[in-house]
């Protein structure tokens, strides 16, 4: 059976990637990739940035590339117990390109409204928590629901059913370890604001084999030690007495903290006092965003990357012969989004798309496409971001400047869309998602071939991962 490739950076850089065909088999491995807040033209920017022009990533050799619907239930930051304020979508009012005079109020200033298509992408938008929700449940939710249903009752989530089937679970982000889409594949809320219960159940759980995120309490987000940290410092974490606990060896985990114990258990070189590890990066926020300055480049030396930390997370979970269920979230680029930050967005696209890279080198070198699956996504746009001129051209896409060069841009938003958003899956049982997709002829306003124009909605990814890995419990959903 073929496979396909993962090729060295110089020839990605001037080569498209094709995949072979692959015969479909069943999963053992699942390795989902989300990058929080990106958008369409969030994943070209860093593209454009990195190679210089389109399709040199390694998910553009994928053989599905499909988009998906991200709108919530509702958005309500609470239980409704009611079917009021559920929210419609369809996907032809985001094509509708009708000269509208309405203004945006956004927290970095005021946004024309230009398109009745963008007025359409900004309302009833998901957050966070209630797309995870989405994604790990298969059921949607209110905004700020970690698998909590409208109806105020728990839902069990993708991690439980991967558990239960004998697999090993890992999640891995680059912000804080019980923030919102980490939190929706590890725990249960009825707000993704109550870190320390968020946090406190995924350490005292036990339910994951590898957690690996930022929220250190004893580090700032510029990823300086702090001499006095405050009680709500450790609520990442779960609260200072589950702090203690995991640092003295009394939970299931074994604590790692340093950038050199992240890159010795990528190599394979650090021995492991269990099989469990919680990898905790020395920083209060994010591996680097939060850090001074706003442009590129003056590295915090004490984070790893996330190549390097799904590298890490893999050699644990390939321990489990059954198998494993693996989430790695490129959390920052929805808060470089927030923030209408274009080189923070970019640099962390970049480094998404190269823990990419790490998974698909691992699948290669370890495992083979005709056992596992890789799904790669994002669970909503931010900040509406398009091309220099699309204040009269509707979704113009942006523009190009060459390789290490700022492509031009104009952002319409400094929060959550309802685009549509890309979405490319790899190896055994992502043939479902074709199954299951419907066409929109109007996704040829994006940048992509007419096999892509088609669709299916977030609630698909956790159905097509528990059909891939023939987890029976699906058919309930």
């Amino acid at each position: 059976m073929k496979t396909i490739k993962a090729l060295p950076l110089a020839l990605l850089a001037s080569t498209a990637f094709v995949a072979p065909a692959l015969a479909q088999e069943q999963a053992k491995n699942i390795i989902l990739l989300i990058t929080d807040g990106a958008g369409p033209e969030s994943w070209s920017a860093g593209t454009y940035y990195r190679f210089g022009a389109l399709g040199h990533e390694v998910y553009d050799g994928f053989d599905l590339k499909a988009y998906m619907a991200t709108h919530p239930l509702n958005t309500s930051s609470e239980p409704t117990f009611s079917d009021e304020g559920t929210v419609t979508f369809d996907p032809a009012e985001l094509w509708t390109d009708t000269a509208v005079d309405t203004v945006y109020e956004g927290a970095l200033g005021n946004y024309a409204g230009y398109f009745s298509g963008y007025d359409y992408a900004r309302a009833d938008y998901t957050d966070s928590a209630a797309a995870a929700t989405a994604i790990a449940s298969g059921q949607k939710s209110y905004n700020n629901s970690i698998n909590w249903s409208n109806n105020g009752e728990s839902l069990r989530h993708i991690g439980e059913y991967v558990v239960d089937s004998g697999r090993a679970l890992g999640v891995v982000s680059s912000v804080q370890m019980s923030h919102a889409t980490p939190a929706g594949f590890l725990a249960h809320n009825v707000s993704r604001n109550d870190y320390a219960a968020i946090g406190a159940e995924i350490v005292e759980s036990g339910l994951a084999t590898v957690v690996m995120g930022a929220g250190h309490p004893l580090f700032d987000a510029a990823g300086q030690a702090v001499a006095t940290p405050s009680d709500n410092a450790y609520r990442y974490v779960g609260g200072r007495d589950v702090w203690d606990r995991l640092v003295a060896g009394e939970t299931a985990y074994q604590l790692i903290e340093t950038k050199d114990d992240f890159e010795a258990l990528a190599n394979g070189d650090l021995a492991l006092t269990g099989d469990k590890v919680f990898g905790l990066v020395q920083n209060s926020a994010t591996l680097q965003f939060n850090r001074p300055g706003v442009g590129l480049g003056d590295w915090l030396e004490n984070s790893p990357d996330l190549p390097t930390m799904t590298r890490a997370a893999l050699n644990v979970l390939a321990a489990d012969e059954d198998g494993f269920f693996l989430m790695v979230e490129g959390g920052a680029v929805d808060w470089a989004a927030h923030a209408n930050n274009l080189p923070r967005l970019i640099e962390e696209q970049i480094d998404f798309n190269m823990a990419v890279e790490a998974a698909a080198e691992w699948v290669e070198a370890h495992s083979s496409w005709e056992e596992t699956m890789i799904i790669v996504t994002t669970d909503h746009g931010n900040g509406l971001l398009q091309g220099p001129l699309s204040d009269t051209v509707a979704y113009q896409p942006i523009v190009n400047q060459g390789q290490g060069a700022m492509p031009l841009v104009r952002w319409h938003s400094d929060t959550h869309t309802r685009e549509l958003v890309p979405v490319f899956a790899h190896g055994a049982g992502s043939e479902y998602f074709r199954s299951i997709a419907a066409e929109e002829t109007g996704l040829s306003r994006y940048t992509t071939d007419a096999a892509s124009q088609i669709w299916f909605d977030n609630t698909d990814i956790f159905r097509g991962a528990l059909t891939a890995m023939g987890i029976d419990e699906v058919a309930a959903q």
